[in-house]
């Protein structure tokens, strides 16, 4: 039996305006989320991974933004078309999201149980002592160690790693349908980072959620991602199942991320950076936006709209690249790809 989506992304484009130029930072993506499995979204910093995430949410101020078009299915209704106060009802009850710094996330003036019981409230309908043991429960859940003495704590008393453990909490209050982490693990040491994925990937496996992670960090996808999107510059590059990406890299840029991690076995100052920095959304090239940073562009890089090609006759993974319409020039140049890898 074919499991359904529990929430289905369609031609989802934002567009926001710098100064008096109208300029798109999500363009045209796709994609489903389906219960108990994670979907990683990559890129760079500034590619539209964020925006993505915070479009699904409706959280994004309009102005600068302009309402987000195309549809975004949660159970069978589109979240673009309803009202705001419908939309309370599921932003942080039914889609929650874990942000990227728990210090601006968390409110400083606030006990985490004064925060956490608001949600209980607000969501749950839940109140006084039942609100409180569903706050000691959750906490003790994402492992805090004295769950009950950390309802009165501030969150300047917290360490970073507990900091997150809150934010965690706060998200999975409600056992939401879908998680949403914005590079949950960025500002955390390495033992703490394996620890927080280790920690959503049990509570996601407990309660078949979904999970939408969005991170840099290939070696994080690695670990925890069923699919991959790669993103650059508001587009989808890459996509694919976390085993057809990590197998064949099949976009330069996509490749570039790889090569660009650092290893036990990289010499020191020798590590392989992506040459150029992603364009800003009012300065995107013609044609392929990476072809300014790519090693293997061609003329026909340049100009027009870049096809998705399917990548070794499988349609689930898929390159936005030139390098795959089997002419001869992009089988040579595949070529030289292979032999430099």
């Amino acid at each position: 039996m074919t499991q359904e989506p529990v929430l289905v992304v369609d031609r989802l484009t934002t567009q926001m305006m710098f100064g008096r130029v109208l300029c798109k930072i999500v363009e045209d993506i796709s994609f489903k989320l389906y219960p108990g499995k994670t979907l990683a979204l990559v890129g760079e910093s500034g590619c539209g991974k964020t925006i993505t995430a915070l479009s699904i949410m409706r959280i994004i101020p309009t102005p600068p933004a302009l309402p987000s078009q195309g549809q975004i299915f949660f159970k069978g209704k589109d979240l673009l078309k309803l009202s705001e106060s419908e939309m309370r009802k599921i932003r942080g009850a039914r889609i929650a999201m874990i942000f990227q710094d728990p210090i601006s996330a968390l409110n400083p003036v606030f006990t985490v149980g004064n925060q956490l019981i608001e949600v209980a409230e607000l969501h749950l309908k839940i109140y006084g002592d039942e609100a409180i043991e569903r706050a000691v429960k959750i906490l003790d859940e994402v492992g805090i160690i004295a769950p009950r003495e950390c309802l009165s704590a501030y969150p300047h008393q917290l360490s970073g790693g507990m900091k997150q453990r809150v934010m965690i909490a706060m998200a999975l209050m409600c056992e939401p349908d879908i998680l949403i982490a914005d590079e949950p693990t960025t500002a955390l040491d390495v033992t703490i980072q394996a620890q927080i994925l280790a920690l959503i990937k049990e509570l996601q496996t407990r309660m078949n959620m979904a999970v939408l992670l969005i991170t840099h960090d290939m070696d994080v996808v690695g670990e925890v991602a069923d699919e991959v999107i790669v993103m650059y510059a508001s587009q989808v590059m890459e996509r694919g199942s976390s085993k057809q990406v990590f197998t064949t890299m099949s976009h330069p840029y996509t490749l570039g991320l790889f090569q660009s991690r650092p290893t036990l076995n990289t010499p020191r100052g020798k590590l392989k950076a992506i040459p150029g920095t992603v364009p800003h959304p009012t300065n995107y090239p013609e044609g392929c936006r990476f072809h300014p940073r790519c090693p293997f562009m061609m003329p026909k890089c340049k100009h027009g709209n870049v096809p998705d090609f399917e990548i070794h006759h499988e349609k689930s993974h898929k390159s936005k690249c030139w390098l795959y319409d089997e002419s001869e020039e992009s089988r040579l140049k595949l070529l030289q790809r292979n032999r430099n890898d």
